[in-house]
């Protein structure tokens, strides 16, 4: 009975070394030496992927909160039924000048000579580095989105779009007045740079 009692201590203690990193650490430093592996990292060390994902997600949010800090003063203008967004550092970003009004009139009322009369405008957001713009097209039943600076381009969203010749000639409408569109607002962003500084 002895015997059987000492056996199950010697099994228990072997159990636990093994289960211990005391162990894995020894049979690791042994397998490296024997074969003479350079590792990049410990491999006993344990990874904590939620930490790593944790931290990285909070130094994005650090990021994007300094990028909101520059960006943290904003004033919507109504003109002429539609509503222009400046958006800024300071109260002095902020301020419409008679270029962009004029601008954001000739935009529109462009748009609708040469684009089409059938659109609800959403607002025009004017940023330090780029111009944001989008509206419903009624009569093609889409929805368009007109970028300069960061994201630079002429987006239509829509669903089941039947692409015909008039469909086509629309398209080429919408691109051509892109084109007019940020070439207006690409000067109104060089003179809210000369100004800012």
């Amino acid at each position: 009975m002895n015997n059987s009692h000492d056996e199950i201590k010697k099994l228990l203690k072997a159990s636990r070394s093994m289960l211990s990193n005391s162990f894995v650490n020894e049979q690791n430093e042994k397998i490296r030496k024997s074969y003479g592996l350079i590792l990049e990292s410990d491999p006993t060390e344990k990874l904590n992927v939620t930490k790593s994902v944790e931290d990285k997600i909070d130094s994005d949010q650090d990021e994007l909160k300094g990028e909101e800090d520059k960006e943290d003063t904003k004033q919507g203008y109504r003109i002429s039924g539609g509503i222009l967004v400046l958006h800024g550092k300071d109260k002095s970003d902020v301020e419409l000048t008679t270029d962009e009004k004029t601008a954001f009139q000739e935009t529109m009322d462009e748009f609708v000579n040469e684009v089409s009369d059938m659109v609800d405008f959403n607002k025009l957001n004017v940023y330090l580095k780029n111009v944001e713009w989008s509206g419903k097209i009624i009569d093609e039943d889409l929805e368009f989105f007109f970028s300069i600076g960061e994201e630079n381009g002429c987006y239509i969203k829509g669903e089941m779009i039947k692409t015909d010749d008039e469909f086509l000639e629309f398209v080429n409408k919408l691109k051509t007045y892109y084109d007019k569109f940020k070439s207006k607002w690409a000067k109104v962003l060089a003179t809210r740079k000369k100004t800012e500084k």
